[in-house]
């Protein structure tokens, strides 16, 4: 019922132009991602492929500071359920521009707020920027390889980390590093 309700609310968003738009690039963004995932599995990524990504995540990264400086956050009121899902999606994976994360973390903290964007994107982005600048993350959705070995990168008070990821809807930390492990192998 739930993403029913959010497919309908996204078709019928203000601003289906953006929304499209957001889509089209993440889904761009995404395709090369899981090329450039799938490569590395057999070893390092072909230079071509991590190229074309670093490109891809360059130009959409510009195009959504516009967005951001015109707009504001690309909420769900704006751009509906899928179309801010997409503008999140680019804005974790925008690891150069470390500055600009950090200004979508203000903005997307405010937007949940007033429930115009998910808290599970703004568990992502807090722990995303906080690695990012050496610190300990919060929620536990950032990993590492360590020894061979996909690891959670370090968390603030882990004893208490499943009772915060529950309070914003993410599932329980062993459950998301298995998930992790099938994606990263």
């Amino acid at each position: 019922v739930r993403r029913a309700h959010e497919r309908a609310a996204s078709s019928a968003a203000p601003d289906q132009d953006l929304r499209k738009e957001l889509l089209r690039r993440r889904d761009e963004e995404q395709k090369l991602r899981h090329e450039a995932i799938e490569a590395q599995k057999k070893g390092p990524g072909p230079a071509d492929l991590m190229k074309r990504l670093t490109d891809v995540d360059r130009a959409k990264r510009e195009w959504l500071k516009g967005v951001v400086d015109k707009k504001g956050w690309p909420g769900q009121a704006l751009v509906g359920f899928d179309g801010s899902d997409a503008a999140w999606l680019l804005v974790q994976h925008a690891d150069p521009d470390p500055a600009f994360q950090k200004q979508c973390l203000k903005l997307l903290e405010a937007a949940v707020k007033r429930k115009d964007a998910r808290p599970t994107h703004l568990a992502y982005l807090t722990d995303r920027v906080l690695a990012g600048e050496g610190k300990k993350q919060v929620y536990g959705t950032q990993f590492t390889t360590k020894d061979g070995r996909l690891e959670p990168r370090p968390i603030e008070d882990e004893a208490n980390v499943d009772r915060r990821r529950a309070a914003v809807g993410l599932r329980p930390l062993a459950e998301y590093r298995k998930q992790m492990e099938k994606v990263y192998g």
